[in-house]
Parts: structure tokens; C-alpha cells; sequence
């Protein structure tokens, strides 16, 4: 009896559910339009009672759908894609989202996908690259470099053990002059233990080639194999991020056009206030930038950026350029500059300011848009270097800031002008005094070179004012020089 009163009231639930007069009808309905017409579903419900065989069946029930409302997705198309790999992964993160990314992040996919990034599979530098970088133009730059790291060196007191990091070395460069500039200074070059933060296989193997790097084996098999610069007999290893670089020694970072490479936010005053510009996918299928509707993440280190500027410098501008990166780094830089001693020396171009709009494209030496075809040109945008600054400043009260300075102040002052006069002097061919001259203007000079006579388009443009030289350092050393 039990059973059977419970089967009733499931038919009656059931019939009040199906029942075509009832407010449940099924009604699916979606915001894009279809052509598809409203429908009825015809269907029969019934009930088997196990023990009342006697029982009339129940009345068919109809179920109405309204279909109107239904997306209908455009017939696929087989034809190959003109999209690339890289632009294919941007669109899916955008689509994934729901949403647009920010420039940040589009900026991070662009430059170094782990498959298609521009730094990743190729290399970029030098006059069948890109973009030329200033160890790429004279020997002369990396061979200063090397004074500035001896000199800070002898004001640490000659340590017997150094880490000699460079984070993001391009070709390798700056680190073979250096090396093969000090070989002559064996207490030195004997102290080193070189460290390149590198993230590309491919610039990896490059640098192996322009240190002149060996694999020496070892008869001790609980000894680790180790790789020697025979530049200056110094032992070379490779690491990811400045975090893998072993902690404990004292240390040198060199940053040559490392932070401009760091992706930035960009903010844009709106009337609702400061909106992070993001980029999205048009309805053409084509990047484009939009605002976004409410407050990001990376708000907060605009908040921070606003702080640190004047109240004039921030009502000149309508945009604002900000790189969490570069501040979380430089913290790590003065954290380990802090416990472990030495300094850090960061040349790049920027502004001792707030940076309003610089983000740029630069492909085979010419600018390019900055949605144009993403992965197969270099970007990169002027570095804060007040924010640098204070970011040092605010994690440690145990290193000093200096600078900074232009690079032709910081070249000056480490003697590349007596360099450049015994360099002349050797020069055996007009050609090699040529390329010599050239290599001294753009590093020291500014704007273009007078003394050209060649093709009116290759003119050598002076970087001398143009990139900065900034160094943090452990006060226990001192004032490093040239900031004397």
C-alpha cells in the first residue's frame, strides 16, 4: 500500500510538471541570434504501477522548446590559417579570458614563448639582427665594463671568491671583452665565477661559442663537470632567473639593456580615473587596444608609482608606463647586494622619471606597430629609473643608489677616450679607423656623427645621452666610481 501511495504521488508530480498549461515550459535562450524556428515536442509519459495492473494510462504530456534564441555557429572552414603560432596562442588566451589581456602579458608571450617567442628560437642581435646593442658596436664598451666590475672588486677588498652575474648577455659579448680584457689581471679573473641568466637555448649556445667555452672533465666522479671560459680560464654557468645564481659570495650584476625588455603596464587617465590599457581581438580578427571597465591587479603598483612622483609630474602626463617586474627585481638585486656585498650596475634607456608612452616595436632596425604581426619584432620601453631607485631604497637600508648618469658621462669617466687614441693608433686601414670612429660615436656621441661621409642612411647615431648608467652598491663599499 505504502509503495503504491509513493508511485501516485510521482505520476502526480510529473503531470503538474509536464502539463502544457504549466509556467515550466522549457525555454532555452541565448543572446546571439538564429534563424532556427520555435519547435513542439511531441512525447508520452507513463508510469508502470507494479501492482495495480488495473490503473488507465496516464495522458500524454508536451514539452515546448523555443529554439529562436539558439547560437548557430558559422560552417567551419578548413583552409589554412594566415595566423601565426604565437598570434593563434594570443587570441586563445584572449578567448579563453572571456576577456582582454594586458599589455604586460601580451608583451611576456611576445618576447618569450617558451616556442615562438622573439628571444627564444634565434638570434636577434647585431647588423643581420634587429637591432644593434652597444657591445655589438665597439669592443670598447664591454672593456669599461670590465673596469667598472675590477674597481668596485677593489673596493670590496679583493675578495678571493666573486660571482660576476650579467643577466640577459644577448651574443655574449660584453662578457668575452670583458673577460678577454682582464685576462692581463689574474688575481681578478681568478676570483670569478661568471653566472649568465639566460632563458634562450638558442643565445645559450651563442654565448658558449664567444666565451670560447670548454667542458673540463674531472677524474673525481663526485665532482659536477664544469665549463671554463678559456678567455681568462674562469669557470661559466648558465641559469634561468637571478634567484638560481648560488648565494653567498659576494656579488656583481651587470644589467646591460636587460630592464627595458621587462614588460610594462600601461595606464591611461580616463574620466573615471587611471584604466589600464589592454588588447583585445577586433571584430576583423586584428589586435586593438581597449580600456578595461574597472580596476586591475597591477593597480596597486600604480598607486605605488603615483607615491613616489611630485603632484606637477603627475598632472603632465595622461599615460603611465609601469613595470612591477622591473621593481620586484631591482628588490631581489638589493636584497642579495645587502646580505652578500658587491653591487649592481644597470645601463639602459629611460628616464630618472615617470615614463608616459615609449613601448616600441623594432624590426631589422626599423619601427614597426606594436600588433603588427607579434613575435617577429623586438619590444621594449624606456626604464624608470626613479622607480628603480626607490624600489632599491624601500627593501634595504644597507645599499646606496647612485646615478644616473649618461653613458657617455660613465664611458669618460672610466678612461674610453685613452682607450679609443691606443686603439687609433694600431688601426692598420682606413676601414678599420673608420669602424673604429663609427663604434666610439654611437657609444659616447650624440645625436648624429659629424664627421660621415658615407650613405646618408647608415649615419652613426650618438647613444651617448640617450641610455643611462645607474649602480646599486652594499654602503660598506663606498661610493663605486664614477659617481664620485
Amino acid at each position: 500500500m505504502l509503495r503504491r501511495l509513493l508511485l501516485q504521488a510521482s505520476t502526480d508530480r510529473r503531470r503538474r510538471l509536464f502539463a502544457p498549461h504549466s509556467s515550466s515550459l522549457f525555454r532555452l535562450r541565448s543572446s546571439s541570434s538564429s534563424s532556427t524556428s520555435h519547435s513542439q515536442i511531441e512525447t508520452s509519459t507513463s508510469v508502470e504501477h507494479l501492482e495495480d495492473s488495473n490503473q488507465s494510462p496516464q495522458p500524454s504530456s508536451s514539452i515546448s522548446v523555443d529554439r529562436s534564441g539558439l547560437y548557430n555557429p558559422p560552417e567551419h572552414s578548413h583552409g589554412p590559417s594566415s595566423d601565426s603560432e604565437l598570434v593563434k596562442h594570443l587570441k586563445g588566451i584572449i578567448k579563453f579570458r572571456g576577456g582582454p589581456i594586458s599589455v604586460a602579458e601580451y608583451m611576456e608571450e611576445v618576447l618569450t614563448n617558451p616556442k615562438a617567442g622573439f628571444y627564444i628560437n634565434r638570434d636577434v642581435f647585431g647588423a643581420e639582427g634587429d637591432f644593434i646593442t652597444s657591445p655589438e658596436v665597439s669592443q670598447m664598451f664591454g672593456e669599461m665594463i670590465g673596469v667598472w666590475a675590477m674597481s668596485l672588486w677593489e673596493q670590496m677588498g679583493r675578495p678571493n671568491r666573486v660571482n660576476l652575474v650579467e643577466l640577459g648577455p644577448g651574443r655574449g659579448t660584453l662578457m668575452a671583452d670583458l673577460l678577454r680584457g682582464a685576462s692581463k689581471f689574474k688575481n681578478f679573473t681568478e676570483s670569478l665565477n661568471v653566472h649568465m641568466v639566460e632563458c634562450s637555448p638558442t643565445l645559450q649556445k651563442l654565448q658558449y661559442g664567444h666565451l670560447k667555452c670548454i667542458d673540463e672533465d674531472s677524474s673525481d666522479v663526485s665532482v659536477e663537470k664544469r665549463t671554463i671560459s678559456t678567455l681568462s680560464r674562469t669557470p661559466v654557468s648558465w641559469h634561468a632567473t637571478l634567484e638560481q645564481v648560488p648565494a653567498g659570495l659576494p656579488t656583481i650584476i651587470i644589467a646591460h639593456e636587460f630592464f627595458d625588455a621587462l614588460p610594462v603596464h600601461q595606464f591611461q587617465r580616463a574620466s573615471r580615473g587611471w584604466c589600464e590599457k589592454m588588447i583585445d581581438v577586433a571584430e576583423d580578427s586584428s589586435f586593438n587596444f581597449v580600456l578595461s571597465p574597472r580596476p586591475m591587479p597591477a593597480t596597486l603598483f600604480l598607486m605605488k608609482r603615483c607615491k613616489w612622483a611630485a603632484a606637477e609630474e603627475l598632472a603632465k602626463v595622461g599615460q603611465i608606463e609601469v613595470c612591477p617586474k622591473a621593481m620586484e627585481l631591482t628588490q631581489t638585486i638589493a636584497n642579495r647586494i645587502s646580505s652578500d656585498g658587491g653591487g649592481a650596475l644597470i645601463i639602459d634607456y629611460g628616464l630618472n622619471g615617470l615614463v608616459s608612452d615609449s613601448l616600441q616595436a623594432i624590426r631589422k632596425h626599423k619601427f614597426v606597430d606594436i600588433l603588427d604581426n607579434p613575435g617577429t619584432a623586438d619590444l621594449s620601453a624606456y626604464v624608470d629609473f626613479a622607480s628603480i631607485r626607490h624600489s632599491a631604497e624601500e627593501v634595504s637600508e644597507d645599499v646606496s643608489v647612485h646615478g644616473p648618469i649618461t653613458q657617455s658621462q660613465f664611458l669618460g669617466s672610466l678612461g674610453i677616450n685613452f682607450r679609443f687614441e691606443a686603439l687609433l693608433e694600431n688601426c692598420k686601414t682606413d676601414e678599420q679607423e673608420e669602424s673604429l670612429m663609427t663604434g666610439y660615436w654611437q657609444l659616447v656621441g650624440e645625436g648624429e656623427a659629424q664627421f660621415w661621409e658615407g650613405p646618408e642612411e647608415k649615419t652613426p647615431i650618438g647613444m651617448g645621452t640617450r641610455y643611462l648608467a645607474m649602480a646599486i652598491v652594499n654602503k660598506k663599499q663606498g661610493i663605486p666610481v664614477p659617481f664620485q
